[in-house]
């Protein structure tokens, strides 16, 4: 049982964070902590059936631990997007108390502190009374839930999540411990607050917090068990009762980019599954074009090792192993276009771009504090090579990739969506951090927008996509009308068969939006 402090008594069974070192299941935790809160211990079966069906059916029985090792990008996406489930070790859970037991004796000591004795923003000025403490906590999600628009997919709402329970667990934030426990519960029981996807300018991402808070605390919508209902009734049938808010608590949980965060690290995810099927499109259009391979000479590279181009040249040469290219004067040209032989460099650059973010959200991840993190806006990587390759004058290939010749069309009509996808790229890609309009009377005049950002480069992802997906369609074709699918590399050969269990030959004219969205569809998953 916890006391009204927040500080669990002695006489208590282990907390949940101890599941990590129990051979009991952690639903058995969960009933041992939420049976506590009733004053009385269900039996197992009533928690079986409400935490682990519906949504914890799904789930892939992985646990991940959070102690001493922070969480990394990629297992808020374990959670996230693939249901495992999250557990605090010992040593997160004394960051978490040694924090809240600082913030207990200073409210004690009636220290001025923003946020838990004065208002937020532009009132920090305002003192607030000792009987008022607890009751503007509770205040602080509800004139924050000012969101706006469609409501957050699942993914992204688990993703924030989790983000904010790792910022938590890193200490620093002040936040009791039931409320950090409750948020864990929610999260595992897969109790998701609806929250509307517009409102924040990455100056914290408050209105988006500020709805999660609110539904946990039983007023407003969750998502439970796919459908949505009052989040009273959601947190009733997960067994689980609403965050019980203290000093500090309504601030701690809203005063972070936890949804920047969170959804960067899908983001992520996201991009390494587009590198790897870019670098096979690459791979599939070298055979295609008959490309000279010098451009992936490892000491051609080592010679002036620009970041991340060594590393390209390393995944093309496993892709093309076993490859007649690598044969003497097996290139048909002495020198191939910039598209070619740029590919270490230019996707090197995004590698090491990619590098960075991942450190950077990292960074966010692993840390509490209520300052933004900044994030790259996007690359503008953006190749050409697929109309090279239906050019005849350029590929020695008929025109458009057509079968027939110049009785069908081929692919021809495909430069147009290939050209404006590139257009919207760029478009997405200009930064919108410059000149925020300030805020909060004048208070919060910098920012990051960092969602937004976040979101611009989910659609950046999208398009690219795309983009990959018709490289991967037109080097198919190209291929086999260059007589050399069987003398390809390894990865070519497995590129190959991926797309063709897709996409069949173009023999004549046809629809292919059907054909574009399979192979994008494929892309946006892990390869292999």
């Amino acid at each position: 049982m916890l006391s009204r402090s927040g500080r669990r008594k002695s006489k208590n069974p282990p907390p949940l964070a101890l599941a990590a070192f129990s051979p009991l299941p952690q639903r058995e935790w969960l009933a041992v902590v939420s049976a506590s809160r009733h004053k009385r211990r269900r039996p197992l079966s009533y928690w079986s059936g409400h935490l682990v069906t519906g949504y914890g059916r799904d789930m892939t029985g992985r646990m991940i631990l959070l102690d001493a090792k922070p969480l990394g990008a990629a297992d808020v996406a374990e959670i996230a997007r693939r249901n495992a489930r999250l557990m605090l070790g010992e040593q997160a859970m004394r960051r978490i108390r040694a924090s809240r037991a600082l913030i207990e004796h200073l409210t004690g000591l009636g220290k001025p502190m923003y946020g838990v004795t004065t208002g937020l923003g532009a009132c920090v000025d305002t003192p607030l009374a000792p009987a008022d403490l607890i009751a503007f906590q509770h205040s602080v999600p509800l004139s924050h839930s000012m969101g706006i628009g469609p409501a957050l997919p699942t993914d992204a709402v688990r993703a924030m999540m989790t983000a904010r329970i790792s910022g938590m667990a890193a200490g620093g934030t002040g936040t009791s411990e039931r409320v950090v426990m409750g948020l864990v519960a929610a999260l595992n029981a897969g109790v998701h607050p609806i929250i509307p996807t517009w409102g924040s300018i990455g100056a914290a991402d408050l209105a988006h917090l500020g709805h999660m808070a609110r539904s946990l605390r039983g007023d407003g919508e969750a998502e439970f068990q796919g459908r949505i209902m009052p989040s009273t009734e959601a947190l009733a049938l997960a067994g689980l009762e609403p965050l019980d808010l203290r000093e500090k608590d309504g601030h701690a949980i809203i005063v972070a980019n936890s949804l920047s965060t969170g959804t960067a690290c899908l983001c992520l995810e996201d991009v390494a599954h587009l590198i790897d099927w870019a670098m096979a499109a690459v791979a599939l259009n070298y055979e295609a074009f008959r490309s000279s391979l010098t451009a992936i000479d490892e000491h051609a590279l080592a010679a002036r090792p620009a970041f991340g181009q060594r590393e390209i040249g390393a995944r093309l040469r496993v892709e093309l192993a076993g490859s007649g290219l690598w044969k003497d004067r097996a290139a048909r040209r002495l020198q191939d276009p910039l598209s070619y032989r740029c590919v270490p460099q230019v996707w090197g650059g995004l590698l090491n771009a990619f590098e960075q973010a991942r450190l950077a959200t990292e960074i966010e991840l692993t840390h509490s504090g209520d300052n933004p993190v900044i994030l790259a806006e996007g690359e503008r990587v953006v190749s050409n090579r697929c109309m090279k390759l239906m050019s005849p004058a350029i590929a020695d290939l008929p025109r458009f990739l057509s079968a027939r010749g110049g009785s069908r069309q081929g692919y021809a009509e495909l430069q147009k969506p290939l050209s404006a996808l590139e257009a919207e790229i760029r478009h997405l890609a200009n930064p919108m951090s410059l000149s925020p309009l300030a805020v909060s009377d004048g208070i919060e005049d910098q920012s990051s927008m960092a969602p937004r950002v976040v979101s611009k480069t989910a659609e950046i992802i999208e398009r690219m996509r795309y983009l990959v997906a018709m490289e991967l369609i037109f080097a198919a074709t190209g291929v086999e009308l260059r007589g050399v699918v069987d003398s390809m590399g390894e990865g070519p050969q497995r590129t190959f068969a991926a797309i063709r269990a897709l996409v069949s030959p173009l023999d004549d004219d046809r629809e292919m939006s059907t054909d574009m969205t399979r192979v994008a569809r494929m892309v946006a998953g892990p390869r292999y």
